[in-house]
C-alpha cells in the first residue's frame, strides 16, 4: 500500500537522497537546475509516495517558470526508488500531481524528457519553446491542462518568482 502526500519540508533530505541515488552525479549541473536555483518547489504539487512502513518510494517536484510571460509548471525531477521501479509508481505520481495541478488552476506544464515515456501522459514536443542550453530541443515537452493552453506560446523558458 502506498500513500501519496504533498512534500513537507521534513521530507527534503530524504527526497534529495532519493534523487542522488536515482540520477547521475552532477545532476544539479544540468541547465534545468538554473531555473530552480533559489526558487521553492510548488507547494502542494510536489509530492512523495511512501509505503505502509513510511519508507520513501518515490517523489515528484514542480517549479514555477515562465515562457514569454506565461506562467508554467516545470515538472522534475521525478524519481522512484530502484527497489520500487516497474510497479507503475512514476506514472501514478505524474497522474496524481497533474490532476492536482489542474484543480489548483494551473494551465500548462513543461519538462525535459523522453517523448515515448511522457507521451502517454499527454505530453507533446514544444517546437517553439527553448530551455536554457545545452538542452536537446527534441526533449522539450509540454502538456496543456486546459484546452489550448500552449497555443501561440513561444520563446525561452525563464525562472519565475519564488513567491508563486
Amino acid at each position: 500500500m502506498l500513500t501519496i502526500t504533498p512534500e513537507h519540508p521534513d521530507d527534503t533530505w530524504e527526497v534529495e537522497a532519493l534523487y542522488d541515488l536515482c540520477f547521475a552525479p552532477g545532476r544539479e549541473a544540468l541547465s534545468s537546475y538554473r531555473l530552480r536555483d533559489d526558487v521553492a518547489p510548488v507547494a502542494g504539487l510536489s509530492m512523495v509516495a511512501r509505503d505502509g512502513d513510511g519508507i520513501l518510494a518515490g517523489a515528484i517536484r514542480f517549479w514555477p517558470v515562465t515562457v514569454s510571460g506565461h506562467i508554467c509548471l516545470l515538472l522534475g525531477p521525478i524519481a522512484v526508488h530502484p527497489t520500487r521501479q516497474g510497479e507503475g509508481l512514476g506514472g501514478l505520481l505524474i497522474r496524481e500531481s497533474l490532476s492536482q495541478a489542474k484543480i489548483a488552476g494551473w494551465d500548462r506544464v513543461i519538462l525535459v524528457g523522453d517523448a515515448p515515456y511522457y507521451g502517454r501522459f499527454g505530453f507533446q514536443r514544444l517546437d517553439d519553446v527553448q530551455m536554457p542550453p545545452p538542452t536537446n530541443p527534441n526533449r522539450i515537452l509540454g502538456r496543456a491542462l486546459t484546452a489550448g493552453a500552449w497555443d501561440g506560446i513561444t520563446g525561452r523558458v525563464v525562472k519565475a518568482a519564488s513567491t508563486l
